[in-house]
């Protein structure tokens, strides 16, 4: 049982934790968001009964619809994992966007380039890892100026990140690099489909599922996360250099770690662009990523560095995403609309967690 708090009039009262309206604050104002979300549909001229129907549809009303989902929230997953070790540095790794780009790349040239002449297990496995290494060495850069030059981690990454993107479109867009050859004026600049031996297997049967192994793999980086920030002598050590570098110098703790740290989290993003290149889209193409790296950090901001949370998340921006595409589409609701739901609808659930936590600090409680 936690201890009770001590009001300034000598009482005891009872901790913040253990209060009701600690738990139904986040509620409440997250059905604030959605209720001002609905109002902002309607002006637009859109039903509201069609607009709800449309969301459950696209996010559970099928088996497709839900693995689809669970597909989406593989990337969040991965990328707000690299967010969370990155920040046990006390860094902020905002380049999930650039590192998802550069690992598919790299997976999806792999894959057309080598990868589909192996064994089934390899043709799978080496364009991950081709796509988990272009990440970290993307992430790596970003480290190696934070360590050697102090360069702040939120410009490099982000700015590597529109790098990154522009690889992209070079990529697609040059028949000398991966553009598949143009048979008319309409070919779009994309790549060539990777071979069948190199896409994900599916972790179900049912031919309406899509659900493949990536989802195995967000849930293992998650554990092994979790375990190396809290059970490790790697995450203290994380932990000690992210609260004072001085202190953790003279204790002789490299600074190295934070460049480690931020490789660590590039490749994180990297496999996330890799099993999206792999496990539904299957070529590449200009805007494959599709702010996927942006919403994993906010995934990140809103998981506290804690993995759980970022599973959490993850599920969370995953059937959100599903069911305001499906808004877009069966409802007619502007895509505009729906970005503002989701923008509302994530600061509620910021905005709480801070007040709260501001009010624990007030009350001597740790957050």
């Amino acid at each position: 049982m936690m201890p009770s708090a001590l009001a300034s009039d000598g009482r005891l009262r009872r901790p913040l934790a253990l209060r009701p309206w600690t738990v139904l604050l986040p509620v409440v104002v997250t059905c604030a968001a959605l209720a001002v979300g609905l109002g902002l549909i309607a002006a637009t001229g859109a039903s509201i009964p069609r607009t709800v129907s449309a969301f459950w549809i696209g996010a559970f009303g099928s088996s497709y619809a839900i693995s689809a989902s669970l597909n989406r929230a593989v990337p969040f997953a991965l990328v707000g994992l690299g967010f969370i070790l990155a920040a046990k540095a006390n860094l902020t790794n905002v380049g999930g966007e650039g590192q998802i780009a550069v690992g598919g790349i790299l997976a999806a040239a792999t894959a057309l380039h080598g990868a589909g002449d192996l064994p089934r297990g390899l043709a799978v496995a080496v364009p991950l890892v081709a796509g988990t290494l272009a990440g970290a060495l993307w992430g790596g850069i970003a480290g190696l100026l934070k360590v050697r030059r102090g360069t702040n981690e939120v410009i490099s990454t982000l700015l590597l990140s529109f790098i990154a993107v522009d690889l992209v479109y070079w990529s697609v867009g040059s028949v000398n690099l991966l553009r598949k050859p143009q048979t008319s004026a309409s070919t779009q600049p994309e790549s060539l489909e990777i071979p069948d031996l190199t896409k994900l297997p599916m972790l179900s049967s049912d031919p309406s599922s899509q659900l493949h192994i990536g989802l195995v793999i967000a849930a293992i980086a998650a554990i092994v996360v979790a375990v190396v920030l809290t059970k490790s002598a790697f995450g203290v050590r994380l932990r000690a250099i992210g609260l004072n570098p001085l202190a953790a110098r003279r204790a002789g703790i490299s600074q190295n770690l934070q460049l480690l740290a931020l490789a660590l989290a590039g490749g994180l993003g990297g496999l996330a662009g890799a099993i999206m290149i792999q496990g539904d889209q299957y070529v590449l193409k200009i805007g494959f990523s599709s702010n996927y790296g942006f919403d994993g950090v906010v995934v990140g901001l809103l998981a506290r560095g804690s993995a759980v949370g970022v599973i959490a998340g993850a599920l969370f921006f995953g059937f959100l995403r599903s069911g305001g595409m499906s808004m877009e589409m069966m409802a007619r609701v502007p895509s505009a609309i729906v970005w503002i739901c989701q923008g509302l609808i994530v600061i509620a659930i910021a905005g709480s967690s801070a007040w709260l936590d501001m009010h624990r600090m007030s009350a001597g409680q740790r957050p």
